[in-house]
């Protein structure tokens, strides 16, 4: 690799711990290039990204940044998966995980806060933001409806009534 293209390897890297939504780090040693196709191919689904990183590389890239404290993951082969969506790139990653004994999730970051294996896969369980979004929506017209049902109750109520008068009335005459 070229010092240029080194230099814009790390600028690159360092976007991503800054401005990616969460970072998860994993040792991916034994998986083959199907694989990893694999899991490139589902993180991309998912809205993410997976790449192999040269340690040196990414520890200068983490240097200044908020998440430096990842830099201790850094040793052997390595990968990052990162996606905006806090809970994406976890939970590809924590099913890959379970699928490939090779690919062992280390640790990572979501903004600020630095995360452990076991951060890691609770941030995999969360729903996903858009999952969250649909929940949100529900619990939110669901009481809207009740309470139209609610008001259109005494106004139909008060039109059996009238109409059962005017039945009598017309009996009556």
């Amino acid at each position: 690799m070229k010092r240029a293209e080194k230099e814009d390897l790390v600028t690159h890297l360092k976007g991503v711990f800054t401005d990616a939504g969460v970072v998860v780090v994993a040792h991916y040693s034994g998986l083959t290039v199907a694989q990893m196709t694999v899991l490139r191919a589902r993180m991309a689904e998912a809205g993410g990204s997976v790449k192999v990183t040269k340690n040196r590389l990414a520890k200068l890239a983490l240097d200044g940044t908020v998440v430096a404290g990842i830099a201790d993951h850094f040793t052997g082969p390595t990968a990052i998966a990162y996606s905006e969506d806090p809970v994406a790139a976890p939970r590809i990653a924590a099913a890959f995980a379970k699928e490939n004994e090779q690919f062992v999730i280390l640790g990572g970051a979501m903004g600020e806060t630095l995360l452990d294996q076991n951060g890691v896969k609770a941030l995999a369980e969360l729903p996903s933001l858009d999952e969250l979004r649909g929940k949100l929506v529900g619990m939110i017209s669901t009481p809207a409806t009740r309470i139209a049902g609610v008001l259109q109750a005494p106004a139909g109520q008060l039109a059996r009534v009238m109409g059962a008068k005017a039945a009598q009335g017309e009996e009556a005459a």
